[in-house]
């Protein structure tokens, strides 16, 4: 099925056009000149146009040169009743997807060029999603883990990843949520399709509207051409809504109303557009405090944790970070063209007794700047020692305060190690955004800044 947009001077086309698209199942929006077809594109994303080329006023090849400028994905055929070489090499040349002679044959033509035109744009949105998702694209084979939690999670997402239904990930930052919303993808019947991702505390809420929806030309100021939203884009596939939490409550009003109805409005729009996409989400907040403070609404609440997944901290499943680390050697060592063969027995050690406060995220950092740094063939890691192990929420790790030894306390350092951690994981947390770390901290964006200097973060 698709949206059709049909422009003919004689009504008469229009309506056979209609009566015989519809019986396909297509959409259909019909207008009878050049001018109000311009207008219909430049408020509504189609996939097919259909246009006569002989027009009064505004012809079919101005219409054609108008869509490709503002709705660049738009497939256009052009139709007429004249047999003109001349016009034939124009349509080629604008970038018309087919040139049919209005004869007998028409509407079968038709139907064939449209079929061939939707086969064509799926094949294209297919393609690109490949290529996009290709290098990150995840199975549960690309899970490493063999820890009960890891085996009690891969047994979730064998058991819910068939099922429609809306799933929602809970987890630290830097546990690999979207890496399970990956396995869900490829484990479903949608693996064939797209997996689209978005970070939701990106984006300021007017630019994550249009992420999420698309838009029409001129909708806002640099609105140019017709954009389809990501919504749109994961069509037949999966979307993941990441740190889900961070949406405005206005933005999550209009996320609850596309989940209820499947209906999406471009911004600046007024046609909506028939969705069929699998929403996962995700978060490392707790999700029912904030509907206790109302600062998440509770029907969307409900409406996203269909199925909780809860993903394991670092910590929570110790004898997976052997294997962990060792596959992280290997992939930047080979990225390095370094030699080293393994881990030092007793920095494997300390690795496994360190609590991760930034989980695999801030394992695999570790290994990697260690892997930068090694000249032998034996990798060597020093975790700093002095650098007090802090949980997420802010306790250190022996669960009391530091203490003061016989030998004494270096006191600026154990403060700056503090603060150097502190803005590690507010990092971690904000997924690399330095004004939603600053926020997190507490602190304005500038002393941010100079911090991140100061410390050579």
């Amino acid at each position: 099925m698709a949206s059709i947009l049909v422009c003919d001077d004689q009504r008469s086309i229009c309506e056979m056009l209609d009566i015989s698209l519809r019986k396909e199942g297509h959409r259909v929006e019909t207008v009878n000149a050049g001018d109000a077809a311009k207008k219909k594109l430049s408020s509504a994303n189609y996939e097919v146009l259909i246009t006569d080329i002989k027009m009064p006023q505004t012809d079919g090849i101005e219409v054609l040169r108008f869509a490709r400028q503002s709705s660049p994905e738009t497939s256009v055929i052009l139709i007429t009743a004249v047999e003109d070489y001349e016009a034939a090499v124009q349509a080629v040349k604008g970038g018309a997807f087919d040139y049919i002679h209005k004869g007998p044959g028409l509407l079968d033509e038709l139907k064939i060029s449209v079929g061939r035109a939707l086969e064509t744009m799926m094949l294209k949105s297919q393609n690109m999603a490949f290529k996009r998702d290709a290098a990150t694209r995840n199975s549960l084979d690309n899970m490493i883990g063999k820890s009960m939690p890891m085996e009690k999670l891969k047994t979730t997402i064998r058991t819910v990843a068939p099922t429609s239904s809306t799933i929602l990930i809970y987890g630290e930052s830097g546990t690999g949520k979207e890496l399970v919303a990956r396995a869900i993808h490829t484990c479903s019947s949608r693996s064939g399709e797209p997996f689209v991702s978005i970070n939701c505390g990106a984006f300021p809420e007017t630019l994550l509207e249009s992420e999420l929806f698309g838009y029409v030309k001129g909708a806002f100021t640099g609105a140019s051409q017709n954009k389809r939203g990501l919504f749109e884009v994961a069509s037949g596939g999966t979307i993941f809504l990441d740190e889900i939490s961070e949406m405005s409550v206005s933005m999550q009003v209009k996320l609850l109303r596309v989940l209820q109805e499947r209906l999406v409005r471009p911004v600046g729009g007024s046609q909506e557009v028939a969705i069929d996409v699998r929403v996962i989400a995700a978060t490392n907040k707790d999700l029912g405090a904030m509907v206790a403070a109302n600062t998440f609404r509770e029907d969307l609440y409900y409406r996203v944790s269909v199925i909780p997944i809860q993903v394991p901290a670092l910590r929570e499943r110790r004898d997976d970070i052997e294997l962990l680390a060792s596959h992280f050697l290997k992939k930047y060592s080979n990225a390095a063209q370094k030699s080293i063969l393994r881990i030092r027995e007793e920095s494997m050690t300390l690795l496994r007794s360190y609590d991760w406060p930034g989980n695999v995220r801030q394992l695999e950092n570790t290994i990697e700047r260690a892997v930068a740094m090694e000249t032998g063939t034996e990798l060597t890691i020093d975790l700093d020692p002095n650098r007090p192990r802090v949980h997420p929420q802010g306790a250190s790790s022996n669960g009391g305060s530091p203490k003061v030894t016989a030998d004494g306390l270096d006191f600026e350092k154990f403060v700056a190690d503090i603060e150097r951690s502190l803005i590690e994981q507010a990092l971690q947390q904000s997924g690399g955004v330095q004004t939603r770390a600053a926020e997190l901290l507490k602190v304005s964006y500038r002393s941010f800044r100079h911090l991140l200097k100061k410390y050579d973060i």
